[in-house]
């Protein structure tokens, strides 16, 4: 039997894209017969204590020679030392969301020593796996050999169509339309932006239900909370912070039109569930976000530009026309959604080529 240590930071259940994806990986290789040993960090990382890197260290060596160790990116530069010494023993696997160096709001000497701790612990790497082709460019800045980067993208679970979009007509009642953004409230996700462009749109017929952690960056979180009272939108904007698949399926359910102003994606996994579940969408041109939404599932606008995205909710809210006409597109997108079953698959290929 194959195996794999997954190493991650914190409690491998958190509802972050990145603890999705490394979830549902593992089951994924479980499925296809892999041994999976999952090592959970203290969850200080990727700014661990002298403690927590004891324990990490304390950690990866209960794990046996030659297994193949898969390091989560929020953990991985931050021990670069300890990785080049069990390189000797293990078989490293970076797993890259994203670089820690790249991460929007970062200051320089913060960044730079991000970078440098990712620089060393690359090195230990027998693979690197990137889970959105948008993150090969930000890994130029450390030279990989590129027969060690292999990209392996999210999957997306089959999902019933959102309410709105059952049956066909679209005719509609006058209640509110319903707006989803589905993101942890941090400065990469541009939720400000997405305030300040809903502020300027003449139609006044939304509602708006931002899903996700309210506390993994308390200041981002005080700055949307003081943008929506400084522009009135208090009774229209809801922040419901971290929700249960449950309780997110059900947001995915009544809602009419996904929103997104994230600043910064490698792949764009909350717009691939919300075209799942046949949902027109406005988000922003980074990761793979124009390449699941296309010309025919939703709009595309420049990252940070709020005039722009303020014109196209403006657009798709004021006509249903156009809302049929892009759901209609995002359910034939929807049939062409990857599956995490793929996901693994392709996960199982490159480690047993590369890594194993």
């Amino acid at each position: 039997m194959r195996s794999l240590a997954l190493v991650v930071p914190g409690r491998l259940d958190g509802r972050t894209g990145g603890y999705i994806y490394d979830r549902r990986i593992a089951a994924g290789l479980r499925h296809l017969g892999w041994s999976i040993d999952v090592v959970e960090l203290d969850a200080s990382f990727p700014r661990p204590t002298p403690g927590a890197l004891a324990r990490a260290a304390r950690a990866l060596a209960t794990i046996a020679d030659g297994t193949v160790a898969m390091i989560d990116s929020l953990a991985l530069g931050a021990m670069p030392d300890l990785l080049t010494l069990e390189a000797s023993r293990l078989r490293i696997v970076a797993l890259i969301h994203l670089p820690l160096a790249a991460t929007v709001g970062l200051d320089f000497e913060t960044a730079a020593r991000f970078e440098d701790g990712e620089r060393r612990a690359l090195r230990a790497a027998a693979l690197v796996v990137v889970t959105g082709r948008a993150a090969l460019p930000l890994l130029a800045r450390y030279t990989l050999p590129a027969d060690r980067i292999v990209v392996v993208e999210p999957g997306t679970d089959p999902a019933p169509l959102a309410r709105a979009y059952v049956v066909s007509g679209f005719s509609r009642t006058s209640r509110p339309l319903e707006l989803l953004s589905v993101a942890t409230l941090n400065a990469g996700k541009g939720h400000e932006v997405l305030i300040e462009a809903l502020a300027a749109v003449p139609e006044h017929n939304w509602l708006l239900t931002c899903a996700g952690s309210l506390t993994r960056d308390p200041e981002t979180t005080a700055r949307v909370r003081a943008a929506m009272a400084r522009l009135g939108l208090q009774d229209r904007v809801t922040l419901t912070g971290e929700l249960d698949e449950p309780a997110l399926a059900a947001c995915y359910d009544r809602a009419d039109l996904f929103v997104l102003a994230t600043r910064q994606e490698t792949y764009g996994m909350a717009v691939a569930e919300a075209l799942a579940r046949g949902l027109p969408v406005v988000s922003t041109r980074t990761g793979a976000i124009p390449e699941l939404v296309g010309d025919e599932a939703g709009v595309v606008v420049p990252i940070d530009d709020a005039p722009a995205l303020a014109d196209a909710l403006s657009r798709v809210l004021s006509d249903e026309a156009l809302r049929a006409r892009l759901a209609e597109g995002a359910r034939r997108v929807r049939d062409r959604l990857p599956t995490w079953d793929e996901a693994a698959a392709r996960m199982a290929a490159a480690l047993d080529s590369r890594a194993a």
